[in-house]
């Protein structure tokens, strides 16, 4: 994990986050009804076990744990902390709102990344992929039955931006502290676990997967999309295109509604295939404004 690949191949494997991501959903669903914290705290287990593995045959991974504060107060505050108002988010408002709300941050990464060294300014081509994407999003909620945003539920919409912009502030201060080894982010995925137990004890019921089936599921997601998809992310913002890296991650919801309707959790609709289109576009325009400036 400590290599440093070139540009295209840090935007690559970047991706393969938001690929991972998209199985986030179909998942969970698969999970049973194992409570937020609870299976927070057991994926991020796996996840940062899975990354200390590695250390078998590098033992010199280990070494990236020894971070100033600022740098674990960056790592947890992201992951914990993106998630811990995540979840507050769904409980205080309709989750296709919170959702809409919490998806802004692939835009804010665009908007923050032009505050980066040498990042030549705001970029009109990655701001418009980045509100086509947005776009998307928006056409893809309102063909699941539209939103409403009911004011009863603003403490709700306002964790869901908390989150956004916490996200999106980790990812683009990633970049910034791009000598950190991602080897570190092992240590932030257990330490995110520990503050999540804390939680699941503190506000939940501890409920035991049903079979087999739903234990996979959740091995599944520590492996996958709450493991592998942090690591891959870290070296895609500090090292890959972070702007194209933002406006991609809004396939993330088209692809994660692909597969659920692939696996009968949910109906296709028409907006789907607009929502595809528009995010697609959106890609498209961000593609070329990097090869312009690039």
């Amino acid at each position: 994990m400590s290599a440093s690949p070139s540009i295209p191949a840090a935007t690559l494997l970047g991706s393969g986050a938001i690929l991972l991501w998209s199985l986030l959903a179909l998942f969970t669903a698969a999970s049973g009804t194992v409570p937020p914290f609870q299976l927070a705290a057991m994926t991020f287990a796996i996840g940062g076990l899975a990354g200390c593995a590695s250390w078998l045959l590098r033992p010199s991974g280990m070494r990236a744990l020894a971070q100033p504060w600022r740098i674990w107060a960056l790592g947890v505050g992201g992951l914990f902390g993106y998630h811990a108002l995540y979840f507050a988010a769904l409980r205080l408002a309709p989750p296709a709102e919170a959702g809409l709300v919490n998806y802004l941050w692939p835009l804010l990464i665009v908007l923050f990344s032009a505050r980066l060294p040498g990042a030549g300014g705001l970029r009109t081509g990655h701001v418009a992929g980045a509100l086509l994407g947005l776009a998307g999003v928006v056409v893809l909620l309102l063909g699941r039955g539209g939103v409403s945003f009911p004011v009863t539920a603003l403490p709700g919409y306002a964790a869901a931006f908390a989150a956004a912009f916490v996200w999106a502030g980790y990812s683009v201060l990633s970049r910034r502290v791009g000598a950190v080894p991602t080897d570190a982010v092992a240590g932030f995925c257990l330490a995110t676990a520990g503050l999540s137990l804390l939680c699941h004890l503190a506000f939940e019921t501890t409920v035991r997967p049903a079979n087999a089936f739903q234990w996979g599921a959740i091995a599944a997601l520590g492996i996958g999309p709450v493991g592998a998809a942090f690591y891959l992310w870290d070296i895609g913002v500090k090292r890959g295109d972070i702007r194209l890296l933002g406006v991609a991650a809004y396939a993330a919801p088209v692809l994660s509604t692909l597969i659920l309707v692939l696996a009968g959790y949910a109906p296709a609709t028409p907006a789907l295939g607009i929502a595809c289109g528009l995010i697609v576009s959106g890609a498209l325009v961000a593609v070329r404004a990097g090869r312009r400036t690039g």
